[in-house]
């Protein structure tokens, strides 16, 4: 057990500065993503009680007024005096930047939280904020509040001093705060992206139970809630991911180890798709970009399951070593890395450099691995995994001659889209953009819509192919997906380098109706699984179409809902007439570049992948071969009683 968590912990390494001038350089955007990183960066530090042996529960509560609760019943904040500071724990971790009792080893063995800005820079992108500390048998609160004062804002200051207010027996602490509107482009969260975050957070921390309740959704009298409790940890993470999918091996492969006070687990699954779903965390932050772990766990993985391949003869002696990809082809995998002293490059925490760690890692997989294959009970799994990694190399041979060939013709025909891809004359690709749009019809309202010098067109012949249960080769014999890997300019399958990218927004714009939207699935499904490095950049658009044109005389306004129909109703007359655009073909090339492509006017939708498990799961639902699981995630997502609003208002020519 660790010492007592008192005061003297807190090491204050720089002051409070002025957040709010530069919320980005904290939380990344002001947007929904810095919305709910707030709600991480609390959440962590109740996570890091339950991950040292603290805690063994935490709540989260949305308020109806969009406030947040986070309780946890660990130790608690100390409330004693800081030993420099001559004020409460409490203030100092909510008013200090750079202050917490993580940057010692003695307090938390493992913690995410590292950099300690969490507290306050939530404080000072807060209206309000109140701390309550359940320790030693007694109730602490301290209350803090943004406010103007001649002109400045006051950004977290404490409105109240450290109070006991009571007697308990319980022991822990409950933050609740209310995001600040002036700086939030919305402070309403979302329910389902909170859930997917805690999901993930109880598959990483076992012994915790983890409550969301969110009271802005009431059902039956009762607030909307779900509970996650994963007592298997990364093994259930793993199952999880694999959920919908058709696995190769009942039970996923796990083993764990610890050396220099680094502990590893892996969990890892084979299924019968043909992409590889790598998951890794250390001390429960997720590292999208992967880090010095994943390295190690490939170059070990790859090895071990080469010798192996050699020693039961499933590779000849002139065969050539498989590569990383074919073996971890269909393997959906969890890394979890628990550490002391990470470091992560850049406060988004996205990629691991710690060095030794790879080494570390390698040794773990080698040795449990090796175990694992050699042990004859699971000869049966061993022979099957080499066995699809030998048709994945296969295909990737294939897939490479067709590269080829699509390259040598390139060359020959000198330009591969002339009459398909209508370019752009910008040569600065951060200003370019690349709409990839549906149908010959509206391609050609788009290229005589569109602004020449930044602003390139390529029109698809047909719906393109679904990949999400094709191999590569089959993917590279698609003529849709051939010109959008040409138009790109990045390089495909191995050899993508993002500073060729020739379009640095890149707008999928497709009909706003059931064929436009099963498009728009399978453009990004392709994105998600060929080109995700384009997703985790915040490179992929969607460009979202009028629905109506309401026109009366020389005055028209377009909607985009049916909430938007009625207000141009309502501000030309009801006597106006309303054109139902059914696709993009119908919009003559002006109305087009007025309502989709004008930079000034359009409304793009930027596609994020905040949630690497959830996106995984999702578009395994939707795009799979599955039937079940879609219906069953349509029934319970679609809104089967909606009447298009529209056909009810008086007037109206269509009714």
């Amino acid at each position: 057990m660790a010492k007592e968590y008192s005061a003297s912990d807190i090491q204050v390494l720089k002051g409070l500065d002025a957040v709010r001038k530069r919320p980005g350089m904290y939380i990344g955007s002001t947007g929904q993503k810095g919305l709910h990183h707030l709600l991480w960066e609390i959440i962590d530090n109740s996570v890091d009680e339950a991950a040292n042996g603290f805690a063994d529960k935490i709540n989260v509560t949305i308020h109806e007024d969009n406030s947040v609760t986070v309780e946890d019943n660990g130790r608690g904040i100390p409330v004693g005096l800081h030993p420099e500071l001559k004020v409460s724990g409490v203030e100092v971790v909510f008013t200090q930047l750079h202050a917490g009792g993580k940057f010692n080893n003695d307090t938390y063995a493992y913690a995410g939280g590292l950099h300690g800005v969490g507290a306050s820079v939530v404080n000072a992108l807060s209206r309000w904020l109140i701390v309550t500390v359940y320790v030693g048998g007694n109730i602490y609160e301290q209350k803090f509040k943004s406010y103007m004062k001649n002109g400045k804002m006051e950004s977290g200051r404490p409105a109240t001093k450290l109070e006991m207010i009571g007697t308990t027996k319980n022991r822990g602490t409950k933050i609740t705060y209310l995001p600040d509107d002036s700086v939030f482009e919305t402070i309403a969260m979302s329910f389902d992206t909170v859930s997917s975050h805690l999901r993930v957070i109880s598959f990483l921390t076992k012994n915790v139970r983890i409550t969301l309740t969110d009271e802005r959704m009431i059902k039956d009298g009762r607030p909307k809630k779900a509970v996650f409790d994963y007592q298997g940890g990364i093994v259930d993470f793993v199952q999880y991911l694999n959920e919908e999918k058709t696995v190769l091996h009942k039970s996923p492969i796990y083993f764990d180890g610890e050396k220099n006070d680094v502990r590893v687990e892996i969990a890892l699954q084979y299924n019968d798709t043909y992409n590889d779903n790598t998951l890794s965390f250390v001390n429960n932050i997720q590292t999208a970009d992967g880090g010095t772990h994943v390295s190690g766990f490939k170059s070990a993985h790859t090895k071990v399951m080469n010798e192996y391949a050699r020693q039961s003869g499933l590779l000849k002696d002139k065969d050539e070593n498989l590569s990383g990809d074919d073996y971890r082809e269909g393997m959906s995998a969890v890394i979890n890395v628990k550490m002391k002293d990470a470091q992560f490059e850049g406060q988004t925490k996205a990629k691991l450099g710690n060095t030794e760690v790879k080494t570390i890692v390698e040794g773990i997989v080698q040795e449990k691995l090796s175990l694992f294959l050699a042990d004859l009970n699971n000869t049966a799994i061993a022979t099957d995994l080499v066995g699809k990694a030998v048709k994945a190399a296969r295909a990737r041979e294939a897939a490479t001659k067709a590269k080829k060939l699509e390259r040598q013709r390139s060359k020959l025909e000198g330009a591969p889209l002339v009459g398909k891809l209508s370019s752009c004359s910008g040569r600065d690709a951060s200003k370019n953009e690349l709409f990839i749009v549906e149908g010959d019809s509206a391609g050609g309202s788009a290229k005589q819509g569109r602004d020449r010098r930044f602003q390139a067109i390529l029109p698809l012949r047909g719906k393109p192919l679904n990949v999400e249960k094709k191999r590569l080769d089959q993917v590279m014999e698609n003529e849709e997906f051939r010109s959008i890997i040409t138009a790109l300019g990045t390089g495909f399958d191995g050899v993508f380098e993002e500073s060729s990218l020739k379009y640095h927004k890149i707008i999928i714009l497709a009909d706003a109706d059931q064929d436009g939207a099963h498009i728009r699935a399978i453009l990004l499904t392709f994105f998600y699984r060929y080109f995700k490095d384009l997703l985790t950049a915040g490179h992929i658009y969607i460009g979202r179409p009028p629905l109506y044109r309401v026109h009366k005389g020389k005055n028209s306004i377009y909607a985009y809902t049916d909430t938007e129909l009625r207000a141009a109703q309502n501000t030309l007359g009801k006597d106006s007439n309303i054109q139902r655009y059914k696709g993009l073909g119908e919009m003559n090339p002006e109305q087009l570049w007025e309502t989709t492509m004008d930079p000034a006017k359009r409304k793009l939708f930027r596609i994020d992948l905040d949630d690497g498990a959830e996106a995984e799961r999702l578009v395994t639902i939707l795009m799979g071969d599955k039937a079940e699981p879609r219906k069953l995630y349509i029934s319970e997502h679609a809104n089967f009683n909606k009447e298009d609003s529209f056909l009810k208002i008086e007037g109206d020519p269509i009714g």
